[in-house]
């Protein structure tokens, strides 16, 4: 077994969901849960306030998961986190890229599960 990659400090920076149309979703977990607005992104994205974490809407032309909700893990460096998510038996689906606001992969945990890393450019 290798030794553990340090990768820092770690949280869930937010909960990634895939919609068709960024205003209609907007318009409904605004008016059916109450969640405030934290800024739109024209029909790419959207960021809810859920509290102690952001719900991410993310339109079409912004789907890296293919439609599926994912935990996005924001880490001080996204080569690091993959690499011990890999070492803990995880996949990595996307190799990291520039995204508009991040540098960002998908990758599946060990149980098949779509999860988001990202950190800063």
């Amino acid at each position: 077994m290798s030794d553990p990659v340090e990768i820092g400090n770690v949280k869930i920076g937010n909960v990634l969901h895939p919609v068709a149309d960024i205003d209609a979703a907007v318009r409904f977990y605004t008016d059916t849960f109450g969640l405030a607005t934290k800024f739109v992104d024209g029909d790419r994205y959207a960021a809810l306030d859920a509290g102690s974490t952001t719900l991410a809407l993310t339109g079409p032309a912004e789907d890296v998961t293919g439609g599926v909700p994912a935990a996005s893990f924001k880490v001080p460096d996204v080569t690091s986190a993959l690499t011990a998510l890999v070492q803990g038996g995880g996949s990595v689906v996307r190799e990291p890229e520039q995204g508009p606001h991040e540098v960002r992969a998908v990758a599946r945990d060990p149980w098949g599960n779509t999860v988001v890393i990202y950190g800063l450019r």
